[in-house]
């Protein structure tokens, strides 16, 4: 098919260029405007309902009732019973990433996905580790970031729009240890770039993986990260890192996601328990925060998305612990 009068190539690839009264790039002949144009207008804060009852038989992390964050001087090599216990609640972790995405809709409010993540995180028997994180204290149970939300998103009122994309952040604790993961979902139809950037995001955290290896610095892993993100037109976000993981939401472990030649002072060594989680733009890498003191976004309002697992270093490369019982990730391909 032939371009819109008006309209090169580049437009096209990129929805943020069209105009509202140009066609949309779905195919659908409506203006862009009356089509998939609202997805494309800033993402702003919704009402934050109140935080959900956790029942005192769930256990609980040391934040959970005067909030407040992790401890970091505590070993990032884990024993046996600790491993152990991350791989179940790691699986269990994924398991609710992959139910809580499977109700990614047009219409559905991110408010609804953390009910479902709460729920999910009871039944499975463990407790939602962003609730209550932090200072100030994270008010609910799954990280929900749209479009050119970077990630730590507050779940809201504000319902999903055909054409968003989203990224949903899912931490279990359970068995005194907490699993890390999450995947960005497409919201109904996307454009082609959105799909691009989704794709490419799994594709780096793939890549980090594959960089594990006993005996080599953690710089290995931003280096293979950003070099497939540039290589495809894109940036790396610098200010968020993946961190160390285990008994303590977050140690004082840090995972460059772009390569720092100074990171060669970390080596990894079989045992260690860490998060890979890029987070890839489609523009600026540069970050502004929302005054809710948690929700980051793209300065220049663009999109980005992420994907992250735990994994721990072994004798030979190393093992993802959030991996679903059917071996399959989650988010969109």
């Amino acid at each position: 098919m032939s371009a819109p009068t008006g309209l090169d190539a580049a437009d096209l690839a990129d929805p943020a260029r069209l105009r509202p009264n140009d066609p949309c790039f779905c195919g659908s002949g409506r203006k862009f405007k009356r089509c998939h144009g609202p997805s494309f207008e800033r993402v702003r804060p919704g009402t934050v309902g109140p935080r959900r009852d956790v029942p005192d038989d769930i256990e609980r992390p040391h934040y959970a009732a005067e909030g407040g964050r992790s401890r970091r001087d505590v070993p990032d090599v884990q024993d046996a019973d600790t491993l152990e216990a991350m791989r179940r609640t790691g699986r269990a972790a994924a398991e609710v990433l992959r139910d809580v995405g499977a109700a990614v809709a047009p219409g559905v409010t991110t408010d609804e996905l953390d009910r479902l993540c709460h729920e999910a995180c009871l039944a499975a028997g463990g407790y939602p580790s962003p609730l209550n994180y932090g200072d100030p204290s994270f008010p609910k149970s799954i990280c929900t970031s749209i479009n050119e939300v970077i990630c730590h998103g507050i779940p809201d009122s504000r319902p999903l729009r055909d054409g968003d994309i989203v990224n949903l952040d899912v931490t279990l604790f359970r068995e005194g240890v907490h699993g890390d993961t999450n995947a960005t979902f497409a919201v109904g139809t996307i454009d082609e770039l959105s799909r691009r950037l989704i794709a490419v995001t799994r594709e780096c955290l793939e890549k980090g993986i594959e960089a594990v290896r006993p005996g080599r610095p953690t710089s290995d892993i931003g280096r293979a990260i950003q070099d497939h993100a540039e290589g495809h037109g894109f940036s790396v976000v610098r200010a968020f890192t993946g961190h160390g993981v285990g008994r303590e939401f977050h140690t004082g472990l840090h995972i460059l996601h772009y390569h720092e030649p100074r990171d060669r002072i970390v080596t990894m060594e079989p045992g260690m328990t860490f998060t890979i989680e890029p987070m890839i733009a489609l523009g600026a890498w540069q970050v502004r925060m929302w005054d809710d003191g948690w929700t980051a976004v793209t300065t220049d309002g663009r999109r980005t998305a992420q994907f992250e697992h735990t994994l721990v270093v072994t004798d030979d490369g190393c093992e993802i612990l959030t991996l679903h019982p059917d071996g399959r990730w989650s988010g969109t391909p």
